[in-house]
Parts: C-alpha cells; sequence; structure tokens
C-alpha cells in the first residue's frame, strides 16, 4: 500500500514538473477569453514578477528601436508609437501592472505585498530610465516644435507627453536626474508602505461582544452581520470591525455610549501607535518627498507643481473656492452643530445621566445626529434598508443607465474573475452592440482595502486596423453583506456610493478616443469626479427610487410619504459635512504648500491646518494624516479640493436634467457625446461648456443645498 502511494507520488509530482515546462506564463500570449479579459483563473503569483521582468526588457527594446531609428522624428514615428502597438509586445509591462495593482487593492495577501515591496523600486526606476532618456526626449521634444497637423486629440496626445517628460525631469542636469530618482524611488516605497501598514492595521481591530445587553439599539441587519462575522472567526457572540458597513451602523445605532468610544478612537487612532505599523514619520517624509520634486523641478512647492495641469490652475483658485465654501456654509453648520449639541443635552437630562455639558463628543455626533433626524422627519438609514436590497439596487442602477443611454447589462458567468463575490457583466450599446465588460466587487473581506473605486482592466482605444478595443472596468465597494437570514440590504448611502463609483465606471465605459492614455477617467484631476457625483443626485429622485425600490419581503415599493421624508431630509446636517469635507482640502494645502522642510509633528499640525473648518474640539491623540490614502497613497495630493470643484460642476450639470426632465435622453446624449466619451482629448472646460453653454457658479450647489450666501455687513 505503500509502495502503491508512493508511486502515485512520484508520478503526480513528474506530472506537475512537466506541466510547468509546458505552461507559459498567460501574461505573454493572447488571453483566449470573452473580449480577450483578464484569465484571473490562469494567473499564478510566480507570473508577476516574470511578466514585469519580460515587460521591462521589452520597454527597453522598443525604445532603443525609436530612438535608433535613422529617420527625422516624426508624430507618428515617435508619439503614437507606443499608443499604436497592437501586438501585445510593448505594452506587457502595462499589461502585468493593471492586474497586479488592482488585486494589491482589492484581492491582496502577504505575498502579493511582498512582491509589491520589492518591485516598486525596480519599476520606480524603469520609469525614470524612460523618462530621463536623453535621447527619447530630444527626439519627443523635435516633435513638439515641428509636426505636422494635427487633430485636437493628437495635439493632446502630443502635448500630455511634451509635458509628462518635462514633469517628470527631463529638462534637469545629469545631478539633478539622480536627485529626482532617488527622491521618486523612495517615495514609490513609502506610498506603498503607507497603505499597507494602513490595511493591517484596519483588519487588526476588532470588538469582539458576548453579552446580547451590550448590543443595546443596534438594529438586527447590524447584529446578523456581526454574527455572521463572528462565525467566519469562529468565534462565539457578535464581531464588529473598522469596516463601514460594520462601523457606520454601531456609531449610528449603539446606546453602550464607551464602546462607541471605544470604536472611535480605534478608528481614529488607526497608524499612530507605536508599532510597525506607524505611518506619522512615513507622512512627514512623503510630504518632504514631494516637496523636494516640486523645487528641483522649479516649483515652489508641491500643489504649485500639481495645480499647473488642473482646471483650478493655482493655489489661489483653491483656497478661494474652499474659502468661499467656508463663507456660504460655516453660519449654517455653526446652526447645526448649536442644534444638535442642545438636542443632545435635553435627551441627556431626560435620561438623567451625568453627562448635559455643552460639549458634544466626537463618537455622541453620529448617534444623536440620528436621534434628531428621527425626530424631525420620522426616517434613519434603517427604515430604508429593507427597499434596497442588492440585487434590486443593481437592477435599479444599470436601468438608469439604460433609461439614460440605452445601454444594457448581461451577467456573464463565462467571464473569469479574481474572487466568488465578483460579478462580470457585458454591456451592450443602445444598437445591441458590444461596448465593455463590467466587474461589480461589492462587499468587504480581509485582503480589500476599505473605501470604494472605480478601475480598468483595459482602456478604451481605436487601433491601427481602426478596431475599436472596447474598455474592461471594475467598481470596488465595501456594501453591507449578505447574512444567513437576509439578503444584502443596503443603506441609502450605500446607493449612492453605487451610483458614484457607477458614474466612473460609464466614463469609462462610454469612452471613444482614439489614444488609450486618453480615454475614460484619464482626465484632469479636478474634472474626474465630476461623473460620478452627477450620478449621485439620482439618489433621492422620485422618479428612479420608483423604478427599484421595493420591499424585499413583501415586494410593496417604497411608500411616497417615505419618499417625501426623503427628499426633506437631503440637507440635514448638509452644512457640517461640506466643512468636513473642506477641512480635508485645507488639509491637503497645507501639507503641500510647505516652501521649506517639513519638520512639524503631525498631529498638532494637523488640528492646526483645518482649524477654520472644525467647530468641535478636537481631540489631541486621533489623527486624520496616518490614515488619509487620497493624499498620501491614491493621488489626490494637492488635489482633495477636486471633490468640491467637481460638486460645483455636477450641481450645475445636474440642474440641467432637473429642467428637462431627469430621464430626458437628448440631455443624456450631450452628456454622453461632450463629456463621457471625450476623456481627455480636449481641456475640460471646453468640454463642460460645449455641454452646458456655460462655466459653473457655484449657485446650483447653494440652492440644491438651501444655502443662502450671507450678504457682507454694511459698513
Amino acid at each position: 500500500m505503500d509502495e502503491n502511494m508512493n508511486n502515485e507520488t512520484l508520478k503526480a509530482d513528474a506530472n506537475a514538473q512537466a506541466d510547468n515546462r509546458q505552461r507559459v506564463n498567460p501574461f505573454f500570449e493572447p488571453y483566449k477569453t470573452p473580449h480577450d479579459v483578464v484569465p484571473f483563473d490562469k494567473i499564478r503569483l510566480e507570473d508577476f514578477e516574470e511578466a514585469f521582468m519580460e515587460g521591462i526588457r521589452r520597454d527597453n527594446e522598443q525604445i532603443e528601436k525609436t530612438i535608433n531609428n535613422p529617420q527625422k522624428p516624426t508624430f507618428d514615428n515617435t508619439i503614437i508609437d507606443k499608443e499604436d502597438d497592437t501586438e501585445g509586445y510593448y505594452d506587457l509591462l502595462e499589461r502585468v501592472s493593471t492586474v497586479f495593482y488592482n488585486l494589491l487593492s482589492a484581492e491582496t495577501n502577504d505575498e502579493l505585498d511582498a512582491l509589491a515591496q520589492k518591485m516598486s523600486p525596480i519599476l520606480t526606476q524603469h520609469a525614470n530610465d524612460v523618462r530621463l532618456n536623453e535621447r527619447l526626449f530630444e527626439r519627443i521634444k523635435y516633435v513638439h516644435q515641428h509636426h505636422r497637423k494635427l487633430t485636437p486629440e493628437e495635439k493632446m496626445l502630443l502635448e500630455n507627453t511634451y509635458q509628462g517628460f518635462v514633469r517628470s525631469g527631463a529638462l534637469l542636469d545629469q545631478e539633478g536626474k539622480e536627485k529626482l530618482r532617488k527622491l521618486t524611488e523612495e517615495a514609490s516605497i513609502l506610498s506603498l508602505q503607507f497603505s499597507q501598514n494602513l490595511l493591517k492595521e484596519t483588519k487588526a481591530f476588532t470588538l469582539h461582544i458576548t453579552d446580547e445587553a451590550q448590543l443595546d439599539g443596534l438594529p438586527e441587519t447590524a447584529k446578523e452581520a456581526a454574527a455572521q462575522t463572528a462565525k467566519e472567526q469562529e468565534k462565539e457572540g457578535w464581531v464588529f470591525t473598522l469596516d463601514y458597513p460594520s462601523y457606520s451602523p454601531f456609531m449610528t445605532y449603539s446606546t453602550q455610549r464607551d464602546l462607541r468610544e471605544q470604536m472611535y478612537m480605534a478608528r481614529n487612532t488607526l497608524c499612530t501607535h507605536p508599532n510597525n505599523e506607524n505611518n506619522l514619520e512615513i507622512c512627514k517624509r512623503l510630504v518632504n518627498l514631494r516637496r523636494e520634486v516640486a523645487q528641483l523641478l522649479g516649483y515652489k512647492t508641491y500643489a504649485d507643481y500639481m495645480l499647473k495641469r488642473r482646471m483650478a490652475r493655482n493655489t489661489r483658485n483653491v483656497y478661494k473656492l474652499l474659502n468661499d465654501l467656508i463663507d456660504a456654509y460655516k453660519p449654517t453648520a455653526e446652526k447645526e452643530r448649536k442644534e444638535l449639541t442642545d438636542f443632545k443635552k435635553k435627551a441627556e437630562k431626560k435620561k438623567g445621566t451625568d453627562d448635559t455639558s455643552d460639549e458634544l463628543k466626537p463618537w455622541d455626533a453620529t448617534f444623536y445626529s440620528h436621534k434628531l433626524q428621527l425626530k424631525k422627519w420620522n426616517i434613519d438609514a434603517e427604515m430604508l434598508r429593507p427597499y434596497f436590497e442588492l440585487s434590486k439596487v443593481i437592477d435599479g442602477v444599470f436601468g438608469l443607465a439604460g433609461r439614460l443611454y440605452g445601454i444594457s447589462f448581461k451577467e456573464n458567468k463565462d467571464i473569469p474573475v479574481y474572487h466568488p463575490d465578483v460579478k462580470a457583466y457585458e454591456v451592450f450599446d443602445k444598437d445591441g452592440s458590444y461596448l465593455a465588460v463590467f466587474y461589480a466587487d461589492f462587499h468587504p473581506r480581509k485582503g480589500k482595502q476599505g473605501g470604494a473605486w472605480m478601475t480598468e482592466y483595459q482602456g478604451q482605444f481605436i487601433d491601427k486596423k481602426g478596431e475599436n478595443v472596447r474598455p474592461h472596468v471594475s467598481v470596488v465597494m465595501n456594501l453591507s453583506k449578505p447574512t444567513d437570514e437576509k439578503p444584502a440590504l443596503l443603506t441609502l448611502s450605500e446607493v449612492e456610493t453605487f451610483l458614484h463609483e457607477f458614474g466612473h465606471s460609464l466614463h469609462g465605459m462610454f469612452a471613444n478616443t482614439r489614444f488609450e492614455s486618453l480615454s475614460g477617467t484619464n482626465v484632469w484631476w479636478d474634472f474626474v469626479e465630476l461623473p460620478s457625483q452627477f450620478m449621485e443626485n439620482f439618489a433621492v429622485e422620485k422618479e428612479f427610487l420608483r423604478t427599484f425600490a421595493f420591499h424585499y419581503q413583501t415586494g410593496e415599493p417604497l411608500p411616497d410619504e417615505l419618499i417625501e421624508r426623503i427628499v426633506k431630509s437631503r440637507n440635514f446636517m448638509v452644512a457640517t459635512a461640506c466643512l468636513r469635507q473642506v477641512s480635508f482640502g485645507l488639509l491637503d494645502m497645507a501639507y503641500y504648500t510647505q516652501r521649506d522642510e517639513f519638520a512639524a509633528d503631525i498631529m498638532p499640525f494637523e488640528k492646526n491646518a483645518w482649524k477654520k473648518a472644525i467647530l468641535g474640539k478636537q481631540l489631541p491623540e486621533t489623527c486624520m494624516t496616518v490614515q488619509f490614502s487620497h493624499i498620501m497613497s491614491g493621488g489626490y495630493a494637492a488635489g482633495y479640493y477636486s471633490y468640491k470643484w467637481a460638486e460645483v460642476l455636477d450641481a450645475d450639470a445636474f440642474s440641467l436634467f432637473k429642467k428637462n426632465g431627469i430621464f430626458n435622453q437628448e440631455t443624456a446624449q450631450s452628456f454622453r457625446d461632450n463629456i463621457l466619451s471625450k476623456g481627455g482629448t480636449e481641456h475640460p472646460m471646453t468640454l463642460y461648456k460645449r455641454f452646458r453653454g456655460s462655466e459653473p457658479t457655484i449657485d446650483a450647489l447653494l440652492k440644491r443645498n438651501g444655502i443662502k450666501r450671507q450678504r457682507p455687513a454694511k459698513k
């Protein structure tokens, strides 16, 4: 028996070795999948490093071919050489990078993290090798000065290419280039370390409850989800985490003030503890590295460097926006806070507790805000949750796209996915033609970053043969999970999150440009949030809610009276929410307008930087910076203001839909033709004015939020 087993084992090992010898890295050949999607089921961990290194080699080979071309540099043989490659040869590095870094955010593990640490300096060095290649830049510079007549899209590609090299140090001397290399390589490593630390700290915390009395106030959905999490962790009782679908209901409903405080402090002191996941020094170093890069390139600050290629253009305009919002919203926000504080004080006095002070603790704000909302409008998230069953919300969001643009979605289970939670759809245009592949990844899990985002596995472009290569887009979220007792039931806020990311995906799916680097969401940073925030407007529109909001058990539609309460309560605490976003913008700008070495302690610096937009007392031990992924590792450095910038745009754009009808197909087609399909082919304000007829003003946003401008006092 033992001898036979040993023989079988030897045969299996031999077969596995033979299979490995014959196996081709899936990144090295056509995928041979529906629509050439990523074959997640065939990719192994070891494939990534091999493909990265081969991609770098091929990149270098192609660059040598370009710079050794004996022909005079032209737009066609220099600028679009890379863009037009259709053999899957020159773009191997992009191909593997896209898959790897998307998985690093959505489905990571220790092995992927370790490989990311190993590859980060190698990839950054290669990127520098390309952008600092003097012979390559000389060809690009020549074309920039001498070129044939170009289309607007070609002009944009040429300008982006030239500026990309200049802004990456192509005009520096050798000493400057070497310094830039060191700065960018270090920044790349630290940015990655920041994200890995935050994920580990977030997932490490749990609140384990075994006494049912400590669940007082929590709705059944929250308790069932916590029981499910405990079961997954093989624990008795209930487990709450810092993932939004767990954290938010706990802070909203739990009557256990000490536990709310524990959860709040856990969330708001992430990466500040004396352990390997502390991000304080990493943040300080990242701020300085970016400042040094900007100054090396001739700019006073990193913000000046970034805003050169933004709609806002300069720091003065950013601060004007933020200060205008403070002036407009702060008086209302102060009234909101006083009302909430008075309400809390009366409630505590009625209960006979000792806490009847005028101070509103941060772990009390959400709890009493919910109570006040109930009192004023008799509405809360749990009342609505039964009407927002995930499958129906999906139908509603897809149906909205169909009603506006005529497109349709069909799930295709033959398309490989990277996790069983992920659903893959084929998207068809109004004429029935194939438009895109759409992945949806809805729920939190161990290896997934928090938050929500849209990304692509393939961008849209038109190849040499004239074929329109369609995009593969993905939305990744952390929405409420199903339990053993109930399907996934969302809050209205989660529906808005879905709509937001779906708006980004429409930007990608409707892309119709010649060049991939200009397609979809490849636009100036303070324009990219327009399509996403625009879609959020539909969340409180009765005509939209009527299409999908049905009770998951009875099938009854969301009552008119409840919809009216949603609409009336829409602007509840709206000024407070606005100031919160503005405070983040102020913090971002405070870091990236530094002209001298940043040596301040992060935590007190943070509290001073945004105090103009903060109403309550700040706790010295809490810190946003160390978990502020947007500005430390997510590409929003000196750009967080763009959320409010785009909100001005989205309110102005949606006002046209309100005027013409929210499902008006002519208006929607104009939005698609002039905004969604154009990507970054023209200046964003040119595109916006083509759709709207004029530049936006803050007026539509103020009207939507019910805010009246404060008139300056007469002297």
